[in-house]
């Protein structure tokens, strides 16, 4: 199983309709997209993030349904804009050497795929982690 986990400090004058969607989007995510097993959303406290979710995926086949699933590709496309730092990370129980490396790749092959997103994606102030571009290189 693979715990896909993103993590978001909001910029500022974010107004609360915008926030709404964008939690909604994130509950389509976790309701709408097969390959998601359980998720879980919500403020996140006593940190440098105002918002965080974690996807559980079963493989990396899951990992790349959920990727370029309509409903995830709309949730970035509302989101991003709305971010000021954004990480990724991914948490597996099943031991694989490159899975790491595996996972790049996805998150690579997904910004290649769609050019708008990786320009989207390129607007945050600070981006770390799983889909950073110091990981999909």
């Amino acid at each position: 199983m693979i715990y896909h986990g993103i993590r978001m400090k909001l910029r500022a004058g974010v107004t609360s309709q915008q926030i709404d969607e964008a939690l909604d989007c994130l509950k389509d995510q976790g309701l709408a997209i097969p390959a998601v097993k359980s998720f879980i959303f919500g403020r996140e406290y006593n940190s440098d993030f105002d918002w965080s979710a974690v996807f559980a995926l079963e493989d990396l086949d899951a990992y790349w349904e959920y990727l370029i699933h309509p409903v995830h590709v709309t949730s970035e496309r509302v989101g991003f804009p709305l971010i000021e730092k954004f990480e990724s990370f991914d948490i597996s129980d099943t031991p694989h050497p490159e899975l790491g490396a595996k996972i790049a790749e996805l998150q690579k092959r997904h910004y290649e795929a769609d050019p708008g997103l990786a320009e989207l994606l390129s607007g945050l102030d600070s981006h770390t982690g799983s889909s950073a571009p110091a990981h999909r290189s």
